[in-house]
């Protein structure tokens, strides 16, 4: 992946803001961060709220992964779902994590609205299904999220009426949800940046740390080391998602970088982009190989869909895709695909967040496993609240459960890819 794809549709549509300047020298802070994504920005920015002196280290610039890739769907909840989690951790957790789940949402749109970030946020998600297995599921879930939780944001969509809205013979029925929506992930990112970089934030592009001196002592200083310098700083956040690398060997034996793709076809037009999806509301299947999409500004479609799990694919995302495409939507079969690009998704064994602390001063953040635009904000302001001394929140996330991938090093993509098929297979039933 290059630094500025030209094949990202964000990258080749967005102009980039002015640099900034690699790390050079020592610096001192109280909180050292790594990572430019959204979960490293939202956390230094609340962070400098409250008084904090915050430098943050970039390997590339900011948005560089995930955050500058997705979707740009955001969407209420966890990837392993509440009942997972009810039993993970127990019903009373899971409560407190659904309620900072929704909290997450509250606070996107507040950012987006405090900080001005133009990001062309759209409300409206659904969920939709493709045989009769999901309609009762997506119905159960309705059904829940009401009666269970209170969330009465989200109602179900008979097959009658999602075929007004998605121009497609594909889908079965849905699950709408007002409170979520689609966004522009890259825009975003660089909003939340140059938000923190206002509020006093010091941010270090092209400054790939090293190595890590993490203090095992409360009372030490820990260190972060680049090719041009150090920061020493009593706090550390690690924040570096799938792209880690081997930083932090005890964390990425918790992460699988999974390759997902994604495409944008040619401008359609105003007409003919509406007449797809009728409300302009991001569209995602349940299937566990599912396929995402959505309309951008100017009247493209933009699909994702496929996943790799075996870190050698390339990312040939035109090809993968178009026949995707053609599935859901035949009557796009001759449309021009004019962006393609890929990137790494953090997934975790069991999709939960992975949230906790390498030393009584070291915290880290990862393991969104693709319910990243909405929790990497909460999260982010979970990290400044327990820094500052309030550690209830997030530790109700570190207390989650989280195992190494099986098979180590050499095996554990090999056994992921074996035991994708058998859900592969299952998407087929």
């Amino acid at each position: 992946m290059s630094d500025f794809d030209p094949q990202n549709y964000y990258y080749s549509t967005v102009p980039p803001p002015p640099p900034h300047a690699p790390l050079a020298g020592d610096v001192r802070a109280d909180v050292c961060v790594v990572g430019g994504g959204l979960s490293g920005l939202s956390a230094a920015l609340h962070l400098v709220e409250r008084g904090f002196t915050v430098a943050l280290l970039e390997a590339k610039h900011l948005g560089f992964g995930g955050s500058g890739r997705s979707g740009g769907q955001t969407i209420f909840g966890y990837a392993s779902g509440q009942e997972k989690l009810k039993k993970i951790v127990g019903e009373s957790a899971a409560r407190k994590m659904w309620d900072v789940a929704i909290e997450g949402l509250k606070l996107q749109h507040e950012l987006i609205a405090r900080h001005r970030i133009d990001c062309d946020y759209v409300a409206g998600h659904m969920h939709v299904g493709v045989k009769a297995r999901h309609d009762a599921e997506l119905a159960a879930e309705v059904e829940t999220l009401h009666e269970e939780y209170g969330y009465r944001s989200v109602r179900s969509v008979s097959h009658d009426e999602l075929r007004a809205l998605v121009a497609s013979d594909r889908y079965t029925t849905g699950l709408y949800d007002s409170a979520s929506g689609h966004l522009n992930p890259y825009k975003y990112t660089l909003g939340l940046g140059a938000a923190a970089s206002r509020a006093g934030v010091r941010v270090f592009e092209n400054s790939w740390v090293t190595k890590l001196d993490v203090a095992r002592d409360a009372n030490a200083e820990h260190v972060a080391h680049t090719a041009g310098g150090r920061v020493r700083a009593r706090h550390l956040l690690v924040a570096g998602g799938a792209l880690l690398g081997r930083l932090v060997p005890e964390l990425a034996r918790k992460l699988m970088a999974v390759g997902t793709y994604i495409a944008t076809t040619e401008v359609l037009g105003a007409e003919r982009a509406t007449r797809l999806i009728t409300n302009n509301a991001a569209v995602a299947d349940i299937n566990w190989v599912l396929d995402y999409f959505r309309r951008t500004p100017e009247h493209r479609l933009l699909f994702g869909g496929r996943v790799s799990y075996s870190g050698v694919d390339p990312f040939d995302s035109a090809r993968v895709l178009r026949g995707r495409i053609a599935r859901v939507f035949p009557q796009l079969a001759d449309v021009k695909i004019e962006y393609a690009w890929g990137g790494f998704v953090d997934i975790t064994p069991n999709r939960a967040p992975h949230f906790g602390r390498l030393a009584p001063n070291a915290y880290f953040l990862q393991g969104f496993s693709g319910h990243g635009m909405v929790l990497t904000g909460i999260a982010g302001k979970l990290v400044a609240e327990a820094i500052a001394g309030t550690a209830e929140r997030f530790d109700v996330f570190a207390r989650i459960p989280h195992h190494d991938f099986p098979g180590g090093a050499l095996f554990r993509r090999p056994a992921l890819v074996l035991a994708m098929l058998w859900f592969r297979l299952k998407d087929l039933l």
